[in-house]
Parts: structure tokens; sequence; C-alpha cells
């Protein structure tokens, strides 16, 4: 039973700007997704990133008496999240320091110095999304974050409303990090939701890295094997990638529904180049 606070709060929402985030895309994609949060079962999402699939399900999951378990790779992100699920009054305080200022020179600096502390991590890492160039987060071979400073009006570093909502509909979720194999937990009539890096629709469309390590078609191979395993067993499974032929090829081949979905590309270097393209939303549903 919620309390009356939690039913007064706002919807909660993506606290991070996050590159192929699914914010624009929720009208097409929750149509297929609500259908298979089943009474009793729980919702997992490996690849955490903004969390927009999340936030908009989180109320039905929570309704029909489920538990969410998120998690991804990247041990920064994860921070974030586990900080405003547990500390949030503390990380809105320090995203109000003077220091965290929208100015060139002072995020070069901030981007440089990584903190020691968990909170001050998390709210270098919400500054930097912020303030750096389209809310990218990319790595160097050394695992150092290099996304140059973005060029905005006035961001808002400190979003109160949206990291409260989101604080308040994480209390029933776990946070780890963690691969996409450690989904193998969910049980039968669960739902997990893939959302990984996409595979590039040209030879040299890799903008972003998130991990040092990149994502590899034979990464792609591993997660559709997965995915499929977890099909079989029981588990409702959907993923969301590019509609690349290899895409397309692998997940008809493991016997999954193909939906073709519109999106719009944010990030391209040549601006004729940004605007909707077809991506897939691949659906394994249990007993079919």
């Amino acid at each position: 039973m919620r309390s009356a606070a939690q039913r007064l709060s706002p919807p909660a929402s993506p606290f991070l700007k996050w590159v192929g985030g699914k914010g624009g895309l929720l009208g097409q994609l929750a149509p297929h997704l609500a259908p298979l949060v089943a009474p009793g079962r729980d919702y997992h999402e490996p690849f955490l990133g903004g969390g927009a699939v999340f936030f908009e399900l989180s109320p039905l999951v929570e309704a029909r008496g489920g538990r969410a378990f998120l998690g991804d790779t990247n041990a920064d992100l994860v921070n974030v999240w586990q900080t405003v699920q547990r500390e949030v009054d503390t990380l809105v305080q320090a995203l109000r320091s003077p220091v965290l200022r929208y100015e060139e020179r002072a995020y070069y600096a901030i981007r440089e110095a990584v903190p020691s502390g968990a909170v001050e991590r998390a709210a270098r890492f919400v500054y930097l999304n912020k303030c750096g160039y389209n809310g990218l987060y990319r790595v160097n071979s050394k695992g150092g974050f290099n996304v140059p400073f973005g060029r905005y009006v006035k961001p808002n570093i400190c979003d109160e409303e949206t990291l409260r909502a989101a604080s308040a509909a994480l209390q029933r979720a776990t946070l780890s990090v963690e691969g996409f194999e450690a989904s193998a937990r969910a049980r039968p009539g669960d739902l997990v939701y893939f959302d990984p890096p996409y595979d590039p629709l040209t030879a040299t469309a890799n903008f972003t890295s998130y991990t040092k390590k990149g994502f590899t078609q034979a990464d792609q191979r591993r997660l559709c094997e997965h995915a499929a395993s977890l099909r079989d067993r029981g588990v409702n499974v959907a993923l969301s990638n590019s509609r690349t032929s290899f895409i397309e090829e692998l997940y008809a081949g493991a016997g999954f529904e193909l939906v073709t979905v519109r999106a719009r590309r944010a990030i391209n270097s040549r601006a004729a180049a940004r605007g909707a393209i077809d991506e897939l939303l691949a659906l394994g549903k249990a007993g079919r």
C-alpha cells in the first residue's frame, strides 16, 4: 500500500541525459511491454542507462506486487543510481555546491578530478552529464571520461524534483554492478528488458563507448543466446537494438517476434544524417 505522500508525488522520469535513452520511444514500446508485466512477478533491466523504461513500468510493477532488479557494468553509473536511491538529500546538497558551476574551466577541472566519496562521485557524474557535450558518456582506453564541454543556455544541474521522484520509485529496486548474464536470476513469468549498446548502422557509427571494452558482435550473439534461454524457460523477454541485417537475422533466427519502431537519431557528425530511423524491438513471450 502506497502512502499518501507517495500517491501525491510526481511521476518518476530519467534524471540523466543518456544517448540511446528510450524516453522518446515509450509511446511505441509500452504497449508491447506493459502486457508482459505479470502479477507477483519481477522486472529486470541489465543495461540500465537512463532508465526511461524502468520509470515507465515501475508503477505497474509495484501495483502488481513485483520488484525491480536493475544493473549495469558501468560502476560509476550504478553508483549514481544507488546514491539517488539511498542518499538523495545529501546528493541534492552536493549538487548545489558553487563549485559545480556551468563554466568551461570549472568543467575541465572537475572532469580531471575524481573524488573518493560515493556521493561526491555521484554529484560529479550528474554535473558532467548535464554540462558535457550532448549528455554523452564516453571513456578512453584507460577508462577515463573524455567528453568535451557542452554549449547550453542554462543547464539544470540540480533537478531536485526529478531526483526525489526517482528516489521514491527506486525504493523497491535492487541495484547492482553486473553484466547481462545476471538476469539468469529471473523466474518464469518475470520480464527482462535488454537495451544493449546498439549494433552500428555503419562501419564508422561507433560514436560513443560506454566502457573501455566496448560491445562487439560476439557480445551481441552471446546476448541473443542468453535472451533465448530465458524465453525458453518461461521468462518474458524484450530487447531493443538497431535494425541492421545482422540483428534482424540473429533474432529472427532465434525465434523472436520483431517489431519495428521509429526513433530519432540525435547524435551524428553530419546534421543531415540526424533524424528518424528504424529500430527493432525483439519480443520473446513466455509460452510462445
